[in-house]
C-alpha cells in the first residue's frame, strides 16, 4: 500500500512522491530503493540505459563481466518486477508547485506535468561534440557517438576514434573486430586510459595512436571519407567515432537556480542533496569525482535514504 506522507492525492494521474528524472543506473537504483520505502515513485527519461548501454564491455562492476546492454536488460528486469513504471519523456523544466509549498512540477517537452513531493535528478551526461565542420552534416553517416551502436556498419574500413580517455580506449578496442584498422587521434602525447586500456592497445596490430593531434575537418557528400588534421594533413578514412567526454545535462533544473560548478554539474552534499529543499541529485549529472557505474548506483541509494529522511521531516513539521 502506498504511503499517504505528503502534499498531493496520489490516486491522482501523474501525481508521486518521486519523480526520478533519468533512465540509467543511478535512476533505477534510486526507484527500486524508493518503491521498497513504500513511495509512489516514477522514472522519466527520453532514453533508458544511460551511457552504460551502450558500452561493449562491462568489467569494473562486481559480479558482472559483459555488456552494458546486456546488464541494463537485467536492471529493467529488476525495476519491471516491482511494476515501477517509466514513461520515455524529456524533462526540459522542473519548478515549484507554488500551489502546495514544497512541491515540483516537472514538465515535458509536449507540455505534460508530473507533480511530485521530491524529486531526483539522474540525468547524466551529454556527448561533447567537435564542432568542426562536417560533423553535423555527416552525423548517421558515418560520424558516431556510440560504437556499440554503429560499429557494425564499418566493418573492413579504416575507423578514426576520437579522444584519450577510458571511453574512447574501449570504443577503439571494441571496433578493431570490425574494422580494417583503428586510428586513434588525441590532442596529447600520451592517453589518460586506465592502464588495462592502454596495454591492449599497445598489444594490438589493429590499432594505432595519432598523437599531439586535432581534427578539424571531416569531408565526405553521402557519408564520411576523410578527416583533416590540425597540420593541414587529410587522412581518409569511412568512419569517425567521437568521444572526447561529456556535458552534465543541468539545463532542466536551471529555473529553481540549482548550485552548480564551474563545469556546469549539480552540487550536492554527502547525502545527495542539493541547495535546493526537496530536490536529490546522483550519478553522472552530479559534481562527484568518479563517473562510474557502480559510484552513481551508491549515490542513488544515499540518495533514496534522504527521500525517506526528507519525507519522515514533513511528518515531524
Amino acid at each position: 500500500m502506498v504511503s499517504n506522507i505528503g502534499a498531493y492525492d496520489y490516486s491522482q494521474e501523474n501525481h508521486y512522491h518521486v519523480v526520478i528524472v533519468g533512465g540509467g543506473p543511478a535512476a533505477v537504483t534510486a526507484a527500486i530503493y524508493c518503491h521498497r520505502f513504500d513511495y509512489k515513485v516514477i522514472m522519466i527519461g527520453e532514453n533508458y540505459g544511460g551511457a552504460i548501454s551502450r558500452t561493449f564491455l562491462v568489467e569494473n562492476y562486481p559480479g558482472i563481466i559483459g555488456s552494458g546492454y546486456d546488464l541494463m536488460e537485467k536492471f529493467e528486469e529488476h525495476y519491471q518486477k516491482f511494476d515501477i513504471p517509466f514513461e520515455y519523456e524529456r524533462i526540459v523544466d522542473i519548478k515549484r508547485d507554488e500551489s502546495v509549498g514544497n512541491g515540483f512540477i516537472s514538465i515535458t517537452t509536449a507540455g505534460e506535468k508530473y507533480y511530485s513531493d521530491s524529486v531526483l535528478v539522474a540525468t547524466g551526461r551529454e556527448h561533447r561534440k567537435l564542432n568542426v565542420p562536417g560533423e553535423e552534416l555527416l552525423h548517421g553517416k558515418g560520424v558516431s557517438y556510440c560504437a556499440t551502436c554503429d560499429g557494425p556498419f564499418f566493418r573492413d574500413e579504416k575507423i578514426v576514434v576520437v579522444g584519450g580517455s577510458d571511453t574512447a580506449a574501449c570504443e577503439a578496442l571494441f571496433l578493431q573486430q570490425f574494422a580494417e584498422k583503428v586510428y586513434i587521434v588525441y590532442r596529447r602525447d600520451e592517453l589518460r586510459s586506465e592502464p588495462i586500456y592502454t596495454h591492449r592497445i599497445e598489444k594490438s596490430e589493429k590499432i594505432e595512436v595519432i598523437y599531439n593531434t586535432n581534427i578539424v575537418k571531416i569531408n565526405g557528400k553521402n557519408n564520411v571519407e576523410s578527416v583533416v588534421f590540425d597540420n593541414g594533413e587529410e587522412f581518409e578514412c569511412g568512419a569517425v567515432f567521437i568521444e572526447i567526454g561529456a556535458n552534465p545535462s543541468t539545463d532542466l533544473v536551471k529555473t529553481l537556480d540549482v548550485e552548480l560548478n564551474e563545469k556546469g554539474e549539480i552540487i550536492v552534499d554527502k547525502y545527495c542533496q542539493t541547495n535546493v529543499y526537496g530536490l536529490f541529485a546522483a550519478g553522472d549529472v552530479t559534481d562527484i569525482r568518479e563517473k562510474q557505474m557502480i559510484t552513481a548506483c551508491g549515490q542513488a541509494a544515499t540518495a533514496a535514504y534522504s527521500i525517506r529522511e526528507y519525507f519522515d521531516n514533513l511528518v515531524c513539521n
